[in-house]
């Protein structure tokens, strides 16, 4: 019995003295903060939690002014405030623990609680958090703009020599990985000073080397087309687009496109209105002329044994080359001529244009067995005619208006790629088949007019179905008549 008595002892003088504390401390407020109860470095004793949320909140809004740092490419440095990342108070509930200290459990822990308070402060950490978004926004907007892409490595053709181009190291941002170092150090490391942020950059290396590019030097493929019957501006077109093309190194496995090249089709980019095909029809568009471009480079990579990615024929049947021979490109329907670079080495590709006539050359290193030869042949599998003019009545112009569109036959081709060796044939392999449409003769006439007897004649004459016949027909309505001869005297 006694020793029940003994065992009763310490919890009931606990609680008395428990009682006797809490007293004291209730006398502060039955809802305010403990004595030594912290938020970070902020002291929140005596703080109700209303009070205490507001001087956590004040905290971080100071935090908003304070400058970071961001390091980008090149060591170029951007200044932001934490405000502009976004930052925010995280954990708000820390301010109900606070107030609940003491609180909860039962007599002993809540008198134990108490009692560790008058020798060590209890600090409850303030939690941030950033906005990712705004974090993304800010190295997209202000620090992508430092990075610098490698230039790789090139050549000039001079004088019928090459010369090695250095290529240039370049730096890039890594967005997604910089978000993550930036969050992660402002929630974890930060104390709250001015600080700057290395962000995460990549090198990113050039290609080629002027061992790599020494080794190209043989010509592996040639094509000249002419153009000595186009007229001043699609001249200047294909030259243009000859030009630009002109110099461009491509690396193994590298894929060139026509279309990255020689758009946009604008005026400040060097080209004029000319004729080119559209639906059937010849219209002026700018850059009319540049399928000559693509289709000669197109030859050329042929004849290089490159592998071609893409090729589209023109709607109508070109003149410069045989049928399945050409290749179109249409910035506007998407149409384009790829080829990829599959050789082990780099080639280069010249262009240039003499006496109206355009050549691309391909130079690279030759690996081709002695004796190998290519040749292409186009074959021509159908051949559609078209049938009598076409004769259309435009009541919107007067007489003696006349537009015409020449005919185009129709055809149906492939072309074949035969290979041989020392003159012996080895393989005959089929690179495409195209087909182009047939377009028939046609003419717009004019047949707007006030004297009936004038608009009998035309409209008769379109009835015969003949373009000459009513352009003789348009030629007697508009010539003025002769006055008679004067009698003589």
């Amino acid at each position: 019995m006694k020793k029940r008595i003994k065992s009763l002892c310490l919890p009931v003088l606990m609680l008395v003295c428990f009682l006797a504390f809490g007293g004291s401390v209730r006398a502060q407020g039955e809802d305010t903060i403990r004595t030594g109860v912290y938020a970070g470095e902020i002291n929140l004793s005596g703080m109700t939690q209303d009070q205490a949320s507001a001087a956590v909140e004040a905290f971080v809004d100071d935090l908003k002014e304070v400058e970071i740092g961001l390091v980008a490419a090149g060591g170029n440095q951007v200044t932001v405030t934490a405000g502009e990342l976004g930052v925010a108070w995280s954990n708000p509930e820390l301010v109900t623990e606070a107030a609940e200290l003491g609180t909860r459990g039962n007599v002993i822990e809540r008198y134990k609680m108490l009692k560790d308070l008058e020798y060590e402060n209890k600090v409850f950490p303030i939690e941030l958090s950033f906005d990712l978004q705004a974090i993304n926004n800010i190295l997209a907007e202000k620090c992508e703009p430092y990075n610098t892409e490698a230039v790789d490595a090139s050549l000039v053709r001079e004088n019928g020599t090459f010369r090695v181009v250095e290529g240039q190291i370049g730096y890039l941002l890594d967005v997604e990985t910089s978000i993550d170092k930036i969050n992660d150090y402002l929630t974890q490391e930060w104390n709250y000073e001015p600080c700057s942020i290395e962000l995460d950059v990549a090198v990113d290396e050039p290609r080629g080397s002027a061992e790599e590019l020494a080794a190209v030097q043989d010509l592996l493929g040639s094509c000249t087309t002419s153009y000595t019957t186009s007229n001043g501006a699609r001249s200047a077109n294909v030259e243009n687009g000859c030009s630009l093309i002109n110099g461009i190194t491509v690396y193994p496995g590298e894929e060139f496109s026509a279309c990255d090249v020689v758009t946009p089709f604008t005026a400040a980019n060097g080209y004029y209105m000319a004729g080119s095909y559209l639906n059937g029809k010849v219209v002026d568009s700018l850059g009319g002329g540049i399928c000559q471009v693509s289709t000669t480079l197109y030859n050329a990579v042929l004849n290089a044994e490159l592998e071609v990615t893409e090729r589209h024929n023109h709607s109508m049947i070109v003149t410069y080359v045989d049928p399945s021979a050409d290749a179109a490109v249409a910035e506007s329907s998407g149409k384009d001529f790829k080829f990829i670079n599959n050789l082990d080495y780099p080639i280069y590709i010249e262009g240039y244009t003499k006496d109206k006539h355009i050549t691309f050359n391909i130079y690279g290193k030759e690996t081709r067995e002695a004796g190998r030869a290519v040749r292409y042949e186009s074959e021509v599998l159908e051949v559609t005619y078209p049938p009598a003019d076409t004769i259309y009545a435009d009541a919107s112009q007067p007489i003696g208006y006349i537009t015409t569109e020449s005919a185009h036959i129709g055809y149906k081709a492939r072309l074949w790629k035969v290979v041989t060796q020392d003159g012996v044939e080895v393989s005959r392999t089929q690179v495409n088949s195209s087909t182009y449409k047939m377009v028939p003769r046609s003419a717009t006439v004019g047949v707007s007019t006030a004297d009936p007897q004038a608009y009998a004649e035309i409209m008769a004459a379109i009835g015969t179905g003949s373009i000459d016949h009513v352009k003789n027909v348009i030629a007697l309505l508009t010539t003025p008549a002769v006055p008679p001869a004067a009698p003589v005297q």
